[in-house]
């Protein structure tokens, strides 16, 4: 199986607990940010931050992909690569370095010091990657090799991003972007259909929670050949009907899980819903490249939608089962979770009924998402930041 959330059985040196293990630093710092997003945003728009090298939707759109979601995936994966390979990934003061060069990398984009930020935001998930392929190596764990891969091919747009913003590449930054958005939409995609169902079964005895070969297949390929058409600029009509392929893929793989079976269990719904933004977003990037919508509708469909809902979800689920505390979501997390659907539901819904109010939309679904996430971080700080419950490592 590819993902295992279970412990491996191998005892782990004593360590400061915050840096025990891959998702505590990451999850916190992940959460923290999300909330402090909005008002940073608000001291670039009054011009309170002076001259900055990335600013204004160029640094939004950079520090949501490449470090916000991009913090949670390394916890993630550094958690779940533990397990998949009963080896150490980095702990104590190796994941306390990494976790301080995101923090770095999160600073040098508000100077004007243009190339310290470019180095440090690429060096960032190269050094994820390499520190994930050692113990993959050392154990043999090819099936997991292409997180190392995904990690570099992240590492690799976020350089194109700086290329272009310098001046040394001409070509849009937004090229880099897109990459980025589609590689981690294939990263939930895989982590998705392996856990998604696994944890309804388990969580909802009698679900059904089904996976076929060929739907697994067209989903993941769909994504893929995706990235690929965006990697060579194409556009329109041939992008309108991958998109639609792919999103009726991933709409069937969905209703295979049979989510109406988690409606009584939010941390089981919270996961149903966060995916289904994910066929909402390709039917939404469809309509855009046909020009009946606009594209940012689709974009916040994965960011706000799939990716907050799918990592409010998981955050909540692994640090509970990681910290040996029973995986039933109470109502402080219940009330992360409406926030942040919330937000999705506003961000996209409103300026598709109502396009006169796209900029009142973007503000509430700003507010929504700052509350969610800062709920999290004051809920989960202590629960990150102390030992296990059950006195075990990790």
């Amino acid at each position: 199986m590819l993902l295992s959330l279970h412990e491996p059985p191998q005892a782990t040196p004593k360590v400061c607990a915050l840096f025990a293990l891959g998702f505590r630093p990451f999850y916190l710092l992940a959460s923290v940010f999300a909330a402090l997003s909005v008002p940073l945003w608000v001291l670039q728009y009054s011009g309170a931050l002076g001259h900055v090298y990335l600013a204004g939707p160029v640094w939004h759109a950079h520090e949501m992909l490449f470090g916000f979601t991009l913090a949670v995936i390394v916890g993630f994966l550094f958690t779940a690569g533990q397990n998949w390979t009963g080896l150490p990934t980095p702990t104590g003061w190796r994941l306390g370095a990494l976790a301080a060069l995101w923090v770095l990398a999160r600073i040098l984009v508000l100077t004007p010091y243009a190339m310290a930020a470019a180095a440090a935001n690429v060096a960032f998930p190269l050094a994820a990657a390499l520190a994930l392929a050692l113990p993959f190596a050392k154990a043999g764990n090819r099936r997991n090799y292409f997180f190392v891969g995904l990690l570099g091919l992240l590492a690799g747009a976020a350089g194109f991003v700086h290329l272009t913003r310098m001046g040394m590449v001409a070509m849009s930054g937004g090229l880099g972007i897109q990459l980025a958005l589609d590689v981690v939409l294939f990263i939930l995609a895989v982590m998705g259909g392996r856990v998604i169902p696994m944890f309804t079964n388990n969580g909802a005895p009698g679900a059904g929670a089904a996976r076929h070969p060929w739907v697994e297949k067209a989903s993941l390929g769909g994504v893929l050949a995706l990235l690929a058409a965006d990697a060579m600029g194409l556009q329109g009509g041939f992008m309108a009907a991958l998109a639609a392929a792919a999103g009726t893929a991933h709409a069937w793989r969905w209703a295979l899980w049979r989510p109406w079976k988690t409606l009584r269990l939010p941390l089981l719904w919270v996961l149903h819903l966060g995916y289904l933004w994910v066929p909402v977003h390709l039917g939404l990037r469809c309509l855009a490249e046909m020009g009946w919508v606009m594209p940012s509708l689709a974009t916040h469909a994965l960011t706000v939608g799939a990716i907050g809902g799918l990592v409010i979800g998981m955050m909540t689920r692994t640090a509970r089962g990681h910290t040996g505390r029973p995986l039933r979501a109470d109502r402080y997390e219940t009330a992360c979770y409406l926030l942040i659907a919330l937000a999705a539901a506003v961000r996209v819904a409103l300026p598709l009924a109502a396009p006169g109010q796209a900029v009142h939309a973007a503000l509430a679904s700003a507010l929504l998402w700052s509350a969610g996430f800062g709920l999290y971080a004051v809920r989960y700080w202590p629960v990150l930041s102390r030992s296990r419950v059950d006195g075990r490592p990790g």
